[in-house]
């Protein structure tokens, strides 16, 4: 799994040829805070029933708060069988710091 800083993430969101998949494991009240766009929200618990609506052949981002939730998630998607993985370093919470500025933050 690699691991991208937000800035990272937001370029290649800019420059990627097929648009990855963005997989935010926050629980639903986080998300009513603040969300990046496009994003689909399946909290972390709920990774294992959800496993059938996620595309084995997209590059998954996976978002959380600060980056240890969407670590774990990564970890249990390798575990099942998906490879092509990004982790959002820092989480929301370093995307409202250095890409959106307005983003509420918790």
């Amino acid at each position: 799994m690699r691991q991208l800083n937000a800035k990272q993430v937001h370029h290649h969101l800019q420059h990627a040829e097929k648009q990855p998949f963005l997989l935010d494991v926050r629980e639903p009240f986080e998300v009513q805070i603040c969300v990046i766009p496009n994003s689909v929200n399946i909290p972390l618990a709920q990774l294992p029933r959800a496993l059938p609506q996620l595309p084995q052949d997209k590059e998954i981002i996976l978002i959380c708060h600060h980056g240890n939730r969407s670590q774990r998630a990564g970890m249990y998607l390798r575990s099942n069988g998906y490879e092509n993985l990004i982790n959002l370093v820092g989480g929301i919470d370093a995307w409202a710091c250095d890409i959106a500025a307005d983003m509420p933050r918790y």
